[in-house]
């Protein structure tokens, strides 16, 4: 029996799919055959169809498809009370989990993997992310909820249902980009859980919810958030450099935000974000988490040079000083990944279902063996 161990499941490869390519030692993410730096000029639905339908959209494609989730926003009234119920303080990925796993209790067809059916919870999730999540940031914040505009793009739909107003099309554009870039990132920690779930033939909505509490995780979807508290707690350019220092100096000290499980180099979509914070830094002249994130990537390359090590920044980083500049509270980070990622866990769940394998890997067993029972009256 080969008993070689991968730790965290590194190098294993478990199946094929047609949706997501990364080289991470040339710096490469491709959605189905497209270079993420090319996609950033489509709108998320664009990415979500090319996600789910092989290609980019036509025209008529897209407008059909856009008519097709417009109804999914609303949110259900049982929803609301859940929200309205969660005590003070309740963690925003907490009441998305729970809110999800509610939206099963009350869907029509919840249990079947055909493709039809799996198709219309895609469509369901896609649009109820967004709303779930602004709709749960208002209700804590002693506000109504806020209807959807049907006019309104799945990224001005959420700006539009956290604020009131109606966003202009330059922080729509902003959202987008945010959105595309977070969709999907092949076989990570939260697709993966969504894949094994599925793999039992339980329902989509298990599946997901799997993989939101896999997504809530600091090492994955909240990494965005610890990046945020680290600015926060430096407070200036000028107390970067003793920040990283002193972290890096520290047993097993991790900067958040630098370093990825694949890149080997810069993560292209951190390049992306860089100059997308540079712009919204400039339009707000509010620069200060820009300059401090452009510090820390200074300070960092130069202390991993000098230890021979290449640790660049990953998509966390900089969306850390984006969302920020959004005006999107911190611990409303990972949500806003789940917001995106949801249409990378579907493309990957209509894989799953459509040639299932059920994921049943080994332990290799190190404990004892030859014990005898003794009963518990003769135990000493």
């Amino acid at each position: 029996m080969d008993t070689t161990i991968a730790r965290g499941l590194a190098g294993v490869t478990f199946d094929t799919s047609e949706i997501c390519f990364i080289d991470g030692e040339q710096g490469q993410l491709i959605y189905r055959g497209y270079d993420i730096r090319e996609l950033t000029d489509a709108t998320f639905e664009e990415v979500c169809y090319l996600l789910w339908h092989d290609d980019l959209p036509t025209a008529d494609e897209l407008a059909a498809f856009t008519r097709q989730l417009s109804p999914g926003f609303a949110v259900r009234d049982e929803v609301i009370d859940l929200f309205r119920a969660l005590p003070a303080g309740t963690d925003p990925m907490h009441a998305l989990r729970s809110a999800v796993s509610l939206l099963a209790a009350f869907d029509e067809d919840p249990d079947g993997v055909d493709d039809a059916n799996l198709r219309r919870i895609g469509r369901t999730l896609l649009t109820q992310f967004p709303a779930l999540v602004s709709s749960f940031e208002r209700i804590r914040n002693g506000k109504e909820p806020v209807e959807p505009d049907s006019s309104l793009s799945i990224a001005g739909n959420f700006l539009y249902m956290l604020t009131g107003e109606r966003p202009s099309e330059a922080a729509t554009r902003v959202m987008d980009v945010a959105l595309v870039l977070h969709a999907e990132h092949g076989s990570n920690a939260s697709t993966f859980v969504a894949r094994s779930t599925a793999s039992s033939l339980t329902d989509a909505y298990s599946a997901i919810t799997a993989a939101i509490g896999s997504l809530k995780g600091p090492l994955h979807g909240g990494a965005n958030a610890a990046v945020m508290r680290a600015l926060e707690s430096i407070g200036s350019v000028e107390g970067v450099e003793p920040y990283v220092l002193d972290v890096l100096a520290k047993p097993q000290g991790r900067v958040m935000g630098f370093g990825h499980r694949v890149y080997r180099v810069l993560d292209p979509r951190a390049k992306i974000l860089e100059d997308v914070s540079k712009t919204l830094a400039a339009e707000s002249g509010d620069s200060r988490w820009f300059e401090m994130s452009l510090e820390m990537v200074r300070v960092m390359d130069r202390e991993m040079a000098a230890k021979g090590r290449q640790v660049k920044a990953n998509v966390d980083f900089f969306s850390a000083s984006v969302y920020r500049m959004l005006g999107f509270p911190t611990d409303m980070y990972t949500p806003i990944f789940a917001v995106a990622r949801i249409s990378g866990w579907m493309a990957h769940l209509y894989e799953q279902y459509a040639d299932n394998s059920l994921m049943r890997p080994r332990l290799n067993y190190e404990g004892p063996t030859g014990r005898t029972f003794v009963p518990i009256e003769e135990r000493g």
